[in-house]
């Protein structure tokens, strides 16, 4: 049996530890696991390094949508920790001018207190239509509210500052594997795409009937995937 990996594993925008939940314990006979937090700063730097202090010296590190943007800052911060590398439903480029909009848009309206957190017409842009009816979209809602508007104040301007991850790409020496729902419309299966071509190396799963949550959406085909990612 191979020896046990630590893994670090790194949430989206308005998620907490559920979002990793399931994997995890698919996981644990095979790894160490921690799954770090991301609302306490307002930088993919200050995260990154929030994420580093507390990790092992050396770390399998996972990470999907804005938690793939906070790894590729670990990558350019201590890429000599990182073991090897899955992203889940992430991109490496900068957001659209409209998706930068619509963030701008959010943290208006929370300057105006309101916080709408996942609202049902979010939802089916995160979960495959199967998901909204079956507890999970509810699940999904309830992890934005206990994340909070203060967080989310302070991922969206992470997000927002992100720098261009696309020149890091090709410099990536892990093993490295790309996930992607195939009915994620938020980092659709082009940008996996896109990002498995630059990776030297990688592999691209897509997960069926999936969004954009593939560990709460299909745990079991995510934590299988993961595991022969460690294995290889």
């Amino acid at each position: 049996m191979p020896d046990r990996q630590a893994l670090v594993l790194l949430p989206g925008l308005l998620c907490d530890e559920r979002l990793w939940r399931d994997v995890a314990d698919g996981l644990a006979d095979v790894a160490d696991i921690t799954i770090a937090d991301l609302t306490q700063d307002a930088s993919v730097a200050d995260m990154a390094a929030r994420v580093l202090a507390a990790a092992p010296e050396r770390f399998a590190l996972g990470a999907l949508s804005m938690g793939g943007y906070v790894a590729f800052e670990i990558l350019r911060q201590q890429p000599q920790r990182v073991t090897r590398l899955a992203l889940l439903d992430t991109s490496a480029a900068p957001d659209s001018p409209e998706r930068a909009k619509q963030r701008r848009a959010g943290l208006r309206l929370l300057e105006q207190g309101r916080f709408l957190g996942v609202t049902q017409q979010l939802l089916p842009k995160l979960v495959h239509a199967t998901h909204l009816r079956d507890g999970i979209g509810d699940e999904v809602r309830a992890m934005a509210r206990r994340v909070g508007p203060e967080a989310y104040r302070r991922q969206q301007r992470a997000i927002l500052d992100r720098p261009d991850s696309r020149p890091l790409l090709p410099t990536i020496a892990v093993p490295t594997l790309v996930v992607v729902g195939e009915s994620d419309v938020l980092t659709p299966p082009a940008e996996a795409e896109a990002m498995q071509q630059a990776i030297p190396g990688a592999k691209l799963v897509r997960i069926a009937d999936c969004g954009h949550l593939p560990p709460m959406e299909a745990p079991a085909e995510t934590a299988r995937r993961l595991r022969a990612w460690l294995a290889d």
